[in-house]
């Protein structure tokens, strides 16, 4: 009863709506802090590649 009442505004409270879009973005922002982190070791993994690499003219 509680839950209705927040979400029509009869009562003080986070509506659910807000609150399934925050989980959501919530949820988004995790993943994208993993493909980060990710793209951070490759870039890292083939710069000392690049480093390691003999050099050639």
């Amino acid at each position: 009863m509680r839950k209705i009442e927040v979400d029509s505004g009869k009562r003080a409270g986070f509506p659910s709506d807000a609150a399934e879009k925050m989980k959501a973005l919530e949820r988004e922002n995790r993943e994208l802090r993993q493909a980060n982190e990710i793209l951070r070791k490759a870039s890292a993994y083939f710069a000392m590649a690049e480093l390691n690499r003999p050099f050639k003219r």
